[in-house]
C-alpha cells in the first residue's frame, strides 16, 4: 500500500490524471487478492514527461524523460512505463492513453473514483465493465488465470449492475466475444451454485 501511495503521489504532484487498473482495481469490484505489481492508465501530456520523471524519481523511481518519451510516441505496441522502486523491488507499469487506442479512451473518460479504504482512500480505478474487458484481453494474450478469478469475483460480486450491453460490444469489437461467452456461462453456475 506504501508503495501505491509512492505512485500516486508522484502523478499527482505533476498533474497527471490517472486510473489504476489489474488486480489493485479488483479489489474496488471484486475479490481482493494480492500482487506486487501496480497497473495504472495515465493520460500524460508530452508536456508533463520531465515532471513526472522527477517526481518518480523523488520518490526512488528512475524513469529518465528520454524513456518516457519513447514510449509516448510508440505507436505500434502497447508498452507500459516500468516505474520500479529502488528499496522495495516492486513495480509500477504506466500505460498510457493514445489518441488512436478507442477501448482505452473509452475506459478512461469512464473512470470511477472510489474508496478502496486506508491508507489510499478515495482513488480513480477502471469501472468494473472496462476492468473486464481488459482483463478478457490479457487473459486472452497470455492465459494467466488470474485473469479469470478477477472476472469471474466481479461478476459475482457486482451481478446486474453491471453494463452487459457495453461489455458485449468491445468483446465483439476485440475477438473476444467467444471467450466473453464461455466465462459467463461458467460463472452464471457459480452464481446458482452460491
Amino acid at each position: 500500500m506504501d508503495f501505491i501511495r509512492l505512485v500516486l503521489e508522484a502523478l499527482e504532484a505533476a498533474q497527471v490524471e490517472y486510473m489504476i487498473g489489474g488486480a489493485v482495481a479488483a479489489w474496488a469490484w471484486g475479490e481482493a487478492r494480492t500482487t506486487r505489481d501496480l497497473d495504472v492508465v495515465i493520460s500524460l501530456p508530452v508536456e508533463k514527461i520531465g515532471q513526472l520523471s522527477e517526481e518518480l524519481k523523488k520518490r526512488d523511481m528512475l524513469v529518465p524523460p528520454d524513456i518516457i518519451l519513447d514510449l509516448y510516441l510508440e505507436d505500434r505496441a502497447d508498452l507500459p512505463i516500468s516505474a520500479i522502486h529502488l528499496h522495495s523491488g516492486y513495480k509500477a507499469e504506466l500505460f498510457l492513453v493514445k489518441p488512436q487506442d478507442e477501448l482505452r479512451n473509452s475506459a478512461f473518460a469512464r473512470r470511477r473514483r472510489v474508496d478502496i479504504g486506508p491508507p489510499l482512500g478515495e482513488v480513480y480505478v477502471h469501472a468494473p465493465e472496462d476492468l473486464i474487458l481488459y482483463k478478457l484481453w490479457y487473459f486472452d494474450l497470455g492465459g494467466q488465470t488470474k485473469h479469470l478469478r478477477d472476472i469471474a469475483s466481479i461478476l459475482l460480486a457486482q451481478g446486474d449492475a453491471l453494463d452487459f450491453d457495453y461489455i458485449e460490444r468491445w468483446a465483439a469489437r476485440k475477438g473476444l466475444q467467444a471467450l466473453w461467452q464461455e466465462i459467463r456461462r461458467q460463472t452464471s453456475g457459480e452464481e446458482k451454485r452460491a
